[in-house]
């Protein structure tokens, strides 16, 4: 059995120094993050949840507008503040599908790159994750997660099962764009979780994977006998990072990655088979081959087939990031100035934090007010 090795470079140090200028922007960034995310939602979501009582599909519609506009700054970071290069290959693959998406896990701010496809497939606002539930309790970041419709799990099956076909079947109108994103391994990549995956492999013969964990394939199959019927494609991204890879403080701060590689191969789903024991096996298969691609990417530097993609847009960001800011803005003042605003935000965040630790999702009270009421629910 072989051993594996991380996928990176021999060398210790960041890409960049954190300099005293990079340490004051990253926490100027973060602090505007947060902020904004916290104005929104205290001023916004509660108006999105109750939206449900008369339609799921135009609540979808506001919070993801809103959620994209919020979300755009997160690429230009990435790309345009910290120079990070971002180089796509595979797949050239259309805008607006619904799709699954499954990637590879090797550290934790992996599923932030997906924002950078995202974006430029006009689809940010429609993304969402099946994430562990301890995330859920992020003060403000958990409510945001909630209303935007993430799926939480605990990684036991027993319970998991019925919490994922319950939000899925919510997931099946096809008037609603979908993009969610499945991290198949359940875990980010380690030297130590690679070893004892390679050992459970050898045990019951099954591929023993160098550069990705073994897949779970139960969560992707149900996500499948769930949606197959309203999904246009699986989406098959495999990421990895030139020198180390980032955390998300080295996001933040900008000291890493140097350049992110993301291959994309986009199978239609009418090519995946449907039962649950050959589907298994095609995703095994899939991380078959991601493992090559990462082998190769290890000897050769980049990912073969890199393709073209249009250059995010200063101007369009900067519209984004001006609505955002003068939302926050008027929504800061009228809470400094307004004591009845204070009692809003305070209510509205016990009312957030209500809903999100009892998992609350409203639905339409009459189906015919929205004229989609089945498909909603």
């Amino acid at each position: 059995m072989e051993v594996c090795k991380p996928l990176k470079s021999d060398h210790k140090l960041k890409h960049r120094p954190l300099t005293p200028y990079r340490f004051f922007r990253g926490l100027v960034c973060l602090t505007l993050f947060l902020s904004t995310a916290f104005m929104l939602l205290a001023y916004l979501g509660p108006g999105a949840v109750l939206l449900r009582y008369l339609s799921i599909h135009y609540s979808r519609k506001a919070t993801s507008f809103f959620f994209g506009l919020w979300l755009s700054m997160w690429p230009f970071l990435f790309e345009k503040i910290n120079g990070t290069k971002v180089v796509f290959s595979g797949d050239n693959v259309p805008q607006k599908e619904r799709v699954l998406i499954i990637v590879n896990h090797r550290t934790e701010v992996d599923w932030m790159y997906l924002w950078d496809l995202a974006m430029r497939k006009r689809s940010l606002g429609y993304i969402k994750y099946i994430l562990k539930s301890s995330l859920m309790k992020l003060p403000v970041l958990g409510w945001g997660f909630h209303i935007l419709e993430f799926i939480s799990v605990d990684r036991k099956w027993e319970t998991d099962e019925t919490i994922m076909h319950q939000m899925l079947s919510t997931f099946k109108n096809p008037q609603d764009p979908l993009w969610l994103a499945l991290f198949p391994e359940g875990t980010d990549f380690t030297e130590a979780k690679c070893l004892k995956s390679q050992e459970f492999a050898a045990e019951v013969g099954l591929p023993v994977l160098t550069n990705v964990l073994l897949p779970k394939t139960r969560g992707f199959c149900l996500c499948l006998e769930a949606l197959r019927g309203s999904l246009d494609a699986v989406y098959d991204l495999t990421i990895a990072y030139k020198h180390q890879c980032p955390f998300f403080l080295d996001n933040v701060f900008g000291v890493d990655p140097s350049e992110v590689h993301i291959h994309v191969q986009r199978i239609p789903v009418d090519e995946i088979p449907t039962s649950n024991a050959e589907g298994a096996a095609w995703l095994t298969d899939r991380f078959k081959l991601k493992d090559q691609l990462l082998s190769d990417f290890k000897s050769q530097g980049h990912f073969h087939g890199e393709g073209e993609e249009e250059e995010l847009c200063t101007q369009k960001w900067l519209v984004n990031f001006a609505v955002i800011i003068g939302l926050t803005t008027i929504f800061s003042y009228l809470t400094i100035g307004s004591r009845v605003c204070k009692i809003y935000v305070g209510l509205a965040c016990l009312y957030l934090a209500y809903i999100t630790h009892y998992k609350i999702r409203p639905n339409p009270l009459v189906s015919s007010v929205c004229g989609k009421g089945k498909k909603d629910e």
